[in-house]
């Protein structure tokens, strides 16, 4: 059953001034308690700051019987930044309760992606419009609200009476559920986007207030003292950055991050990075590039001390997944990496789970070997060695290279080094998406070394002059010339297979002008290896010995006469 084949949602609902005029709307949450916008109050005169006399009005938009109710913000239940991307909710209480009211559920979900519908109250409108919204993640730095996109031009969009309004999820696991409210002082009719206040930073705001209706589970790793101190560091601060950098460009497969035998779980600066997906709050002056936009991450779990069936649970319930079935490692991985749009995953701590190797062989490894062409990207942070058989496309080791060089390198021709991999790395994977995937066994994509290198490179540039420099100079060098190799063995393949198509076109046309387009024989010799060219991905050995199996049939045939 899909949202709008059941009845009416009993939660929507209208707030009003104490005058009657519409304000915006809210949830109910249950006969006492409703869910809305800090600044729809504030624009009702009833925000704490009015007096303890200060009321509005809340009516039911679908409930038989209709009913109305004054309201009054509840005790530090309020929270409002005008002019940022911060907070803007607030809970009130009825002063008289509504009966059968029911329960309403707030549910935690990624806000990558999906479709939701909104109802709210634009003027004129007293019983509401539904707006249809797509998800669309990140609410920009220093933000904590999701971004939504219009689906329909031409149709009505949100605009004023819509704040406060219930979020609820069309499609996917979490259809027909609450997972958010609608958020904005005003709303241009002809803009393209709107936002929304995800219900992990209403918890922040409104905690226990709000708890018995939350459901789901959100980001979890555990956090310890200060995080931002490590960006004193100048290794912990390149290490955030490259990694930042990477999960920001369009960038999808495996990193592996050397996090380091630090004091303990949340100690690591890859759970700091995580944080600020999730974490509402100032970003206390942290350096640019340190941080990811909210809401990128849809899911980091710290798996230290955790078994593989705890990391699967997590998953599965935090994508919405049948938690009877697909908890189970095999059907989990198939939905991972089907899940559109691609999802993005951290799993901290993995040498450290209770059974490390279960933990790879069931569920990371699977994982891992089809993410990049799956559009996954999937973070793992180990304390130390890479694991065995653990395939990855990035490895962020923060240990410092050995030896140098024979001749003496420049800290910019060492820049240069690592900019010139950097641009020959994107070439390989752009190589690698668009060609190499068409043939079967091509080539093993070089791992990206560019990101480890310039993290090395920004440490040894803090401490200049530094022996590091020449080393990072060196692998940049044979870096490039691996992934050059790369390119030219791919490209070699593709000209392989125009060169193997356009020798069988022409013998083709050869055959139909001596025989005719109907000959048995050199028919099903063509079919074989016209199929083999054709069939994707490629066996190119397979056409190269069709091809010329029916070239020397046309051949032979032509010199029989």
């Amino acid at each position: 059953m899909t949202p709008d084949q059941g009845p009416d949602r009993p939660w929507r609902v209208r707030i009003d001034d104490r005058h009657g005029t519409p304000c915006g709307a809210g949830v109910l949450l249950d006969g006492r308690s409703v869910l809305t916008c800090a600044h729809v109050v504030q624009q009702a005169e009833a925000h704490p700051a009015a007096g303890p006399s200060a009321h509005l009005r809340v009516r039911s938009a679908v409930a038989a019987p209709e009913w109305r109710r004054t309201a009054r913000v509840v005790e530090d239940a309020w929270a409002f930044e005008n002019g940022t991307r911060r907070g803007d909710v607030a809970l009130l209480r009825l002063d008289e309760p509504v009966d059968h009211a029911g329960h309403t559920e707030l549910w935690k979900v990624p806000i990558s992606g999906g479709r939701v519908r909104v109802y709210g109250f634009p003027a004129f409108e007293p019983y509401g419009i539904g707006v249809d919204a797509e998800l669309a993640g990140s609410g920009g730095r220093a933000g904590e609200w999701g971004l939504l996109n219009r689906v329909h031009e031409g149709r009505p969009w949100i605009q004023p009476g819509y704040s406060g309004a219930g979020v609820m999820a069309l499609d996917g696991a979490f259809a027909g559920q609450v997972i958010g409210i609608v958020v904005a002082d005003y709303v241009d009719e002809n803009g393209r986007a709107a936002w929304m206040v995800p219900v992990d930073t209403m918890q922040t705001y409104l905690g226990r207030r709000i708890a018995p209706h939350v459901r789901g589970v959100g980001i979890e790793v555990p956090s310890r003292g200060d995080p931002a101190a490590d960006l004193d560091d100048p290794l912990q601060l390149a290490l955030t950055q490259e990694l930042a950098r990477l999960l920001t460009s369009g960038w999808a497969g495996v990193a592996l991050v050397a996090t380091g035998r630090r004091t303990g779980p949340g100690s690591s600066w890859l759970v700091r990075l995580t944080q600020t997906s999730r974490a509402p709050g100032p970003d206390g002056g942290a350096p640019r590039g340190t941080a990811l936009p909210f809401g990128a991450v849809d899911a980091a779990y710290d798996a230290r001390g955790k078994t593989a069936g705890e990391v699967c649970a997590y998953l599965a319930h935090r994508f919405g997944f049948d938690p009877d079935r697909e908890r189970e490692p095999a059907p989990l991985v198939h939905r991972l990496l089907r899940r559109r749009p691609p999802a993005f995953v951290i799993v901290d701590g993995i040498d450290g789970a209770e059974d490390p190797d279960r933990l790879l062989r069931d569920l990371l490894i699977p994982l891992a070997r089809d993410a990049r062409t799956r559009g996954l990207r999937l973070v793992l942070g180990v304390e130390g060695d890479p694991p065995d058989d653990l395939p990855y496309q990035v490895h962020l080791d923060p240990t410092p290279l050995p030896g140098g060089a024979p001749r003496p390198v420049t800290e910019e021709q060492a820049r240069e080094a690592v900019a010139r991999l950097a641009r020959a790395e994107a070439e390989a994977l752009r190589v690698e998406r668009t060609t190499a995937r068409r043939f079967l066994a091509p080539p093993r994509l070089p791992h990206g070394r560019a990101p480890r290198l310039a993290v090395r490179l920004a440490v040894a540039r803090a401490t200049f002059p530094h022996a590091e420099i020449a080393a990072i100079a060196a692998r940049a060098a044979a870096a490039v010339t691996d992934a050059d190799a790369y390119v030219r063995e791919v490209r070699g393949m593709d000209a392989a297979h125009e060169d193997l198509t356009v020798r069988l076109e022409l013998y083709r046309a050869l055959a139909e002008e001596h025989f005719g387009a109907a000959d048995p024989e050199l028919g099903a010799l063509f079919t074989a290896a016209d199929r083999a060219l054709r069939t994707a991905p490629v066996d190119l050995a397979a056409a190269g010995r069709r091809v010329p199996r029916y070239v020397a049939a046309v051949n032979r045939r032509i010199a029989e006469g």
